[in-house]
């Protein structure tokens, strides 16, 4: 075999494995997207579905402490702030307003003993704890997949890849400042 034809089937090998990674590296780097994406999709369907229990429990809680309408009139808001959210930054940001909300409107719910008792209230104060635990699920795992996405962008050889077709790194969902510390409620007991 002549020498030309050896690096010609040389140059062709490395054309082959270059063009082999970088497909598998896109590849890959839409996996790991579509992943995120999926995740921030189950987040997004588990707030729906507290959005969609919050008017069934303030109307329980109504019919007993009928004269808290600052509370109610707080979820509401911050329930028409989360369904309205159009960025993920906005999305947090609600979320963490419409929990304190639902952190005072629960404390008012345990001033009326027979609230506490009535079955619908247990039943939806149950519901919504579920669902405070599928969403915290939900965002546990957006983050996952938000960071081994944002690791791979960054790596070499496929930050290569990334940059070249423009992959760019996502954000973590995080709790805004204020819903870190506990809500004060002592105020609505007086």
């Amino acid at each position: 075999m002549k020498t030309g034809t050896k690096v010609l089937i040389a140059v062709a090998a490395v054309v082959v494995l270059l063009a082999l990674l970088v497909i598998g590296g896109y590849n890959g780097l839409v996996s790991k997207n579509e992943e995120v994406e999926r995740q921030y999709s189950e987040i997004d369907n588990q707030l729906q579905r507290r959005s969609d229990l919050i008017p069934n429990l303030v109307a329980t809680v109504k019919q007993y402490a009928a004269h808290e309408t600052a509370v109610f009139t707080a979820v509401s808001d911050a329930r028409a702030r989360l369904v309205g959210a159009s960025s993920r930054a906005e999305q947090a940001d609600a979320d963490a307003e419409l929990s304190s909300a639902l952190s005072r409107l629960l404390a008012i719910a345990e001033a009326y003993p027979e609230l506490k008792a009535n079955e619908n209230f247990i039943n939806l104060q149950d519901e919504l704890a579920g669902t405070e635990n599928r969403i915290a699920n939900a965002r546990r795992y957006y983050n996952e997949a938000a960071r081994n996405y944002n690791t791979s962008i960054r790596r070499f050889p496929t930050n290569i890849i990334a940059n070249l077709f423009g992959f760019e790194g996502v954000e973590y969902f995080q709790a805004s400042e204020g819903n870190k510390e506990n809500p004060d409620v002592g105020d609505l007991f007086n």
